[in-house]
């Protein structure tokens, strides 16, 4: 099932005790916000539950629904592809990305956001500040509505640059990526391959094949052979005790990190140091 739209911005507050759609795809966008009820939301074969302040992003490929576990209100945002383009005189934001790259984004649509509680509180006012103007004419030219609308998708960048996820869809740039990899290289989890290519929003295979053919070293063997070398940097300036490296570079304790280091080196770090003692 595919529903049509062929006004630029429609607001739809529903109010219902199960969900009147089957699993339906659209030819627009729609923002969907939850102001009371709990259930689950079915989204391109992922399941998740919802609850009032929880904010869902369905963009033109995706297929969803809802499943009411109790009696809930929501407010449907729904916009088409013209809806910015027309009232583009009206609009000053800078946004790098657009909003219509924000609604595909990937990883939105395999989380939700958390936002703070500012930002929560801010979120509802919004659409509550929507609500009580969409019973105007011509909400699709209203530049009041398109203001509100921003205000989502600004308060959505600050929420997901919180949450370290890249919103660019563009692939990223060798520095970008060298620089990213060497600011988190005291954090295991934040270099690893499911979290670097969720950063970048890129499959885990093709990030890794897309660091080989720009690196000409595997991703793996490139943090291995830098953190080895901020490890044996430390050690030979006598930076730290082993136990302090151990903590500083997210290992277990120093017998984590002596294993580590020899499976590596195929020496001891006691042998490192003897090494550099003799120099």
């Amino acid at each position: 099932m595919k529903k049509r739209q062929f006004s630029t911005l429609v607001i739809h507050d529903l109010v219902a005790d199960t969900f009147h759609l089957p699993n339906h795809s659209h030819t627009y966008y729609e923002l969907v916000y939850v102001l009371k009820g709990k259930g689950r939301h079915y989204l391109n074969n992922l399941v998740t539950s919802y609850k009032p302040g929880d904010l869902f992003f369905i963009s033109l490929e995706d297929e969803h629904y809802f499943e009411f576990a109790s009696a809930s209100r929501m407010v449907f945002i729904k916009f088409t592809d013209q809806y910015f383009e027309t009232l583009r005189s009206f609009s000053q934001n800078n946004f790098h990305t657009t909003p219509e790259k924000i609604m595909r984004h990937r990883m939105l649509k395999e989380l939700k956001l958390k936002f703070d509680n500012p930002s929560k509180a801010i979120l509802r006012r919004i659409i509550e500040n929507i609500l009580d103007y969409s019973d105007q004419e011509n909400i699709s030219n209203s530049p009041i509505i398109l203001h509100q609308i921003f205000s989502i998708f600004a308060l959505v960048r600050e929420t997901i640059s919180k949450m370290d996820i890249r919103i660019d869809n563009g692939l990223p740039g060798k520095e970008e990526i060298i620089t990213y990899i060497h600011h988190n290289i005291y954090k295991p989890e934040k270099t690893r391959i499911n979290h670097l290519a969720a950063h970048f929003n890129i499959s885990e295979s093709y990030f890794s094949n897309y660091f080989k053919r720009n690196f000409e070293i595997s991703l793996r063997d490139y943090i291995s052979s830098y953190r080895l070398s901020l490890i044996e940097k430390r050690v030979e300036t006598g930076q730290g005790t082993l136990k302090q490296i151990a903590d500083e570079f997210g290992f277990n304790d120093e017998s984590h990190l002596s294993h580590y280091y020899k499976r590596r080196r195929n020496q001891s770090i006691g042998q490192l140091k003897k090494i550099k003692s003799k120099g």
